[in-house]
C-alpha cells in the first residue's frame, strides 16, 4: 500500500512534521513514528493506513505504486528502482553534485 520511504517523502513534500501528519489523519504520533521506521512496506492496522493516506492524498500528495503511471498534472519525484539499490560514494553528495563536484555516478560495490 505505502511504503516508510514514500510516507518520509510525502511529508517532506508537503513541509510537514510527524505531528501534524498525525493530526490531519486523525492518529497519534507514535503510530506515524512506527510506521517511518518500519523497513519496507508499512504495517498497521488498514482503517489506520487508510486514515494516513488518504490524509496525505486530500494535501494533494499522489501516492505512486511501483511500475504506475502518474494520474496527476503536478511536477513530482519518483525513485527509480535502480537509484533504490545504489550508494553513492562516501564523498559525494547532493551538494557536490548539484555543484558540480561529482560525475553523479553511484558505487554499486555494496
Amino acid at each position: 500500500m505505502i511504503t516508510s520511504s514514500q510516507l518520509r517523502a510525502a511529508r517532506a513534500l508537503l513541509g510537514i512534521d510527524q505531528r501534524a501528519l498525525a493530526a490531519m489523519a486523525g492518529v497519534s504520533l507514535p503510530t506515524i513514528q512506527r510506521m517511518e521506521v518500519s523497513g519496507g512496506q508499512v504495517r498497521g492496522f488498514i482503517d489506520t493506513l487508510v486514515k494516513v493516506v488518504d490524509a496525505l492524498e486530500a494535501a494533494g500528495v499522489e501516492l505512486i505504486g511501483e511500475n504506475d503511471p502518474s494520474i496527476g498534472s503536478g511536477r513530482g519525484v519518483r525513485l527509480k528502482a535502480v537509484a533504490a539499490k545504489t550508494v553513492l560514494h562516501k564523498n559525494t553528495g547532493p551538494a557536490a553534485w548539484l555543484s558540480g563536484g561529482n560525475d553523479g555516478v553511484a558505487n554499486t560495490d555494496g
